[in-house]
């Protein structure tokens, strides 16, 4: 709970010695209906959020009642307890989260403006991940993942794509968090954040060798390529190559093999991949277009 008070800069009112206490759930709960006495449903292990109309309802309360209520609720031992818009009288929950050993936190922002900031951020910190061996980068918005055996030149062909204007995500070391059903996010591990690491040259620093626009903290990840030695015997000349997928904790991304050769330019059709990818994205198909032309020209 600590990096959440210093992530949105909480107040502490209470319990600070409880803050070492864990989140496991993404999403915040406001103590609406509980308040009145029904817990049929209440999530308990949520972050409760409390707005101006909960405060707005306690402090109308007599003394005995407000009590009451107030102790029904922290009584399940929720992680902690977010007052918005820096409301103030809040003796009465200091004294029962002092009592409870329940942490009492302040924010001056608005509670919808808050709620939605949490969450997205909470999100991103309890989803599911795993750590891969590649390289991820932002090419024209689309998160990419290169993949491949070490030494067939993942780093060296990011660090061409950061010249011509795309970002470096994370090398070596991709993290993938599953944001949702269909939604893999990519990232780094902290520890290589910003560094990009090239045979025969050492380590870099991207930022500092190309400026911000070189770095990316995360990314959708909407293309994973392998890249792969040149086997003449597997490619075909196809006008439409048929759809493959790679799998990332249950969520399926598009997938496709590029070999290398000297003197092929992978970076280029790493660039050509990306927008194709979001030109099918958006319902268009080269290939059918062709074949409606020769049809056309048939009749």
């Amino acid at each position: 709970m600590k990096h959440l008070v210093n992530q949105f800069s909480l107040e502490v009112l209470a319990g600070e010695s409880q803050l070492h206490r864990p989140i496991t759930k993404a999403r915040t709960h406001r103590p609406g209906l509980e308040f009145i006495g029904f817990f049929d449903f209440f999530p308990m292990e949520h972050v409760q959020v409390l707005g101006k109309k909960e405060i707005t309802y306690l402090h109308q309360l007599s003394h005995d009642e407000r009590n009451v209520r107030i102790g029904n609720v922290v009584k399940y031992h929720p992680p902690c307890f977010i007052v918005t818009s820096d409301q103030e009288g809040l003796m009465y929950l200091k004294r029962y989260c002092l009592q409870e050993g329940i942490p009492l936190l302040r924010t001056p922002e608005p509670t919808a403006q808050f709620i939605e900031k949490y969450d997205a951020y909470m999100a991103k910190v309890l989803a599911p991940e795993i750590a891969i061996h590649g390289v991820c980068v932002n090419v024209f918005g689309m998160g990419i993942l290169i993949r491949g055996k070490s030494g067939v030149g993942k780093s060296e062909i990011a660090h061409t794509l950061i010249g011509r204007g795309h970002r470096l995500v994370a090398d070596d070391i991709v993290v993938l968090k599953k944001l949702g059903p269909d939604t893999i996010l990519g990232t780094h591990n902290g520890k290589n954040k910003e560094f990009l690491a090239l045979r025969s040259i050492g380590l870099l620093n991207v930022v500092r060798l190309y400026g911000r626009k070189a770095f990316q903290e995360e990314t959708r990840i909407g293309l994973d390529i392998e890249l792969t030695k040149w086997d003449k015997d597997a490619l075909y000349n196809e006008l439409e190559v048929e759809s493959l997928y790679k799998e990332y904790m249950n969520v399926s991304v598009p997938h496709i093999e590029i070999q290398l050769k000297p003197s092929r330019d992978v970076v280029g059709l790493i660039e050509a991949a990306a927008n194709n990818w979001y030109l099918r994205e958006q319902g268009y198909s080269a290939a059918e277009e062709f074949m409606k032309r020769i049809e056309n020209d048939n009749e």
